[in-house]
């Protein structure tokens, strides 16, 4: 999450399914809540995963039909990716 999703409603979700937010309020929030920093800093490694992932055609579009062989390809592109 970042600063687009801080909402309350976002928040509670979030925290509903088990989920700790980790994202700082706005500036111009009332009622501004404490955040892990550090924690947050790290969302980049995230970030460029899903990013990377996204250049493999098949796992963008999601051709599969089946969960199972949508994940096969995600790890294939992974080991592929920390193979070089």
């Amino acid at each position: 999450m970042d600063k687009a999703y801080e909402g309350d409603k976002t928040r509670n979700l979030a925290g509903n399914y088990g989920h700790e937010p980790v994202v700082p309020p706005k500036k111009n929030r009332s009622d501004p809540w404490e955040y892990d920093v550090e924690l947050y800093k790290r969302r980049n490694i995230i970030e460029r995963l899903f990013r990377w992932l996204k250049e493999f055609r098949k796992v963008f579009t999601r051709y599969d039909k089946l969960d199972s062989m949508h994940l096969s390809f995600i790890q294939f592109a992974c080991i592929v990716k920390w193979s070089n």
